[in-house]
């Protein structure tokens, strides 16, 4: 007969002739029942969030025009895109100092939903969320990588760091806006069944993998619009596998989008894409991440890849949050970096500076070409006036990037040790063209927005290495060499590399 040991006690346990000290398993946890009976803060009764046109952010008087965050609404009564708005004056009830003290204390802990990079900034994102509702996969909290070989050598720099965003569930910085929306879903779900019947998105790649990822997890069902053959089929896959009704349609992502737009407004489908601005209230904690990871240090300068451009309002506002409740003293200032072939916004950032005009009446959307950077291979983004707003607020940049420039900047970066998507490619050639021209100084303090992982795009990596793009002349290609089978031909070929 065995003996059973005491809960959380050793024991010694009789097995045949000999005995062993054994140690017993820990009492199984259900970390969402802990997260019930934890006392919430004595003033959180008095955070809200709701829905306002974004125009009275842009003005800085709000109409009264509100909506709350359970309705199934996308756009303002004239049609213009809305923002999520917090009652700043009850966040600020709790001074600074305890708020960088509360979310350092919950980093990379188990407590639900506190272990989460995005929720442990719960009471910044959705302060009336029960615990109970969100749909995490304790997402965020990505490394922030001092690039000190690729910032020496290649820019003269001291003061490089990396974000990487793209080490997370799915492979990008679209699980921290996502693990968001699904969570308000999931929510509505359960008050109004029958009000949504699926959540829906048009993607370049990335945005489909979250979605259809997190939706998976909390069991609603997801559609996902597709540009045939203009992603990677490590991005094609993940909606696949995760359950999602993946539709390719014969059109570019704005072909999508217009698509996506008209099923949404006719059924019961819910519309994932930035348009929708809770994304955006988990991208903003990556913002509020790097200071962390700074200890409250605001750096000189972020560049973030652009495309539909919320990612760039995303970071503006995390930043900005922290300096309207005084965590800091000062903002960043931004590059928007653009792939060449679908600039809309530096064409108008451009156009401005030389006709000493503003970049909203010089912007006009434009015909996408193909880019390597297919996740940000947009013409007409949604969220240009959101990016506009950041820019005029922080004097911010836009820079582009050719197709050879973001594919070299990429091999040359992955030489030093990383392992980039060619969208961090885009932001690493503005990066190089912003130092060449002492934009950036040598010693500026400056963080490099990683979008997405190189692994989602490993088929640029070796049309680039086997020197089969053309047009391009792949000047830091790295290609195998084939050797034949003998001591000799081994040794000729480590000789020359190598000069021994």
């Amino acid at each position: 007969m065995l003996l059973q040991p005491l809960p959380g006690r050793l024991s010694s346990i009789q097995h045949g002739r000999g005995s062993r000290i054994v140690a017993a398993a820990a009492p199984i946890k259900n970390i969402r029942n802990e997260a019930l009976d934890r006392a919430p803060l004595d003033k959180a009764h008095t955070f809200n969030a709701h829905f306002v046109p974004f125009k009275d952010v842009q003005s800085k008087n709000l109409s009264g025009e509100t909506y709350s965050l359970d309705e199934v609404v996308y756009r303002s009564s004239d049609g213009g895109l809305l923002d999520v708005h917090h009652d700043m004056n009850a966040l600020a009830q709790y001074g600074p100092e305890y708020w960088r003290s509360v979310f350092d204390s919950r980093i990379g802990t188990t407590s639900w939903p506190y272990g989460s990079g995005v929720w442990s900034k719960k009471e910044w994102v959705l302060p009336g969320l029960s615990d109970d509702d969100i749909v995490s996969m304790f997402e965020g909290n990505s490394n922030l990588f001092w690039a000190e070989r690729f910032g020496r050598e290649t820019l003269g720099m001291t003061d490089l760091w990396v974000k990487q965003c793209g080490n997370s569930h799915t492979g990008s910085f679209k699980d921290l806006g996502m693990t968001v929306l699904v969570s308000q879903v999931n929510r509505i779900r359960k008050q109004k069944p029958g009000s949504i019947s699926a959540v829906g998105c048009a993607s370049t790649g990335d945005t489909s993998a979250a979605l259809s990822a997190y939706c998976a997890a909390a069991g609603i069902p997801s559609i996902v619009f597709l540009p045939a053959d203009k992603i990677s089929l490590a991005q094609l896959v993940q909606p696949i596998a995760n359950g999602a009704l993946v539709l390719s349609i014969d059109t570019d992502f704005d072909g999508c989008m217009k698509l996506i737009k008209q099923v949404t407004a006719e059924t019961p489908i819910y519309l994932a894409n930035s348009m929708n601005s809770l994304r955006l209230e988990g991208q903003k904690t990556a913002a509020i991440e790097i200071l962390q990871q700074f200890d409250w240090q605001v750096p000189d300068w972020v560049i973030i890849p652009g495309g539909n451009l919320g990612n760039i309002y995303a970071f503006y506002k995390g930043f900005k949050m922290c300096q309207q409740l005084g965590l800091v003293d000062r903002l960043p200032r931004l590059v928007v970096a653009q792939a060449a072939n679908a600039n809309p916004l530096y064409q108008a950032y451009q156009q401005a500076k030389g006709n000493n005009n503003t970049i909203s009446t010089s912007y006009q959307p434009m015909k996408a070409k193909t880019t390597f950077a297919s996740a940000i291979q947009i013409g007409d983004p949604v969220s240009i006036d959101r990016a506009i707003l950041a820019l005029q607020d922080v004097d911010g940049i836009v820079e582009e990037a050719s197709e050879e420039e973001l594919m070299d900047a990429s091999a040359r970066a992955d030489r030093t040790g990383m392992f980039n998507c060619p969208h961090t490619g885009v932001a690493l050639a503005a990066l190089i063209k912003l130092r060449q021209r002492n934009v950036i100084g040598a010693n500026d303090r400056t963080v490099v927005i990683s979008t997405a992982h190189g692994l989602k795009f490993t088929q640029s990596k070796i049309a680039y290495h086997s020197k089969d793009i053309p047009g391009i002349s792949c000047q830091f290609a790295n290609p195998p060499v084939v050797v034949k089978e003998n001591l000799g031909a081994v040794m000729d070929v480590l000789k020359q590399k190598f000069s021994i």
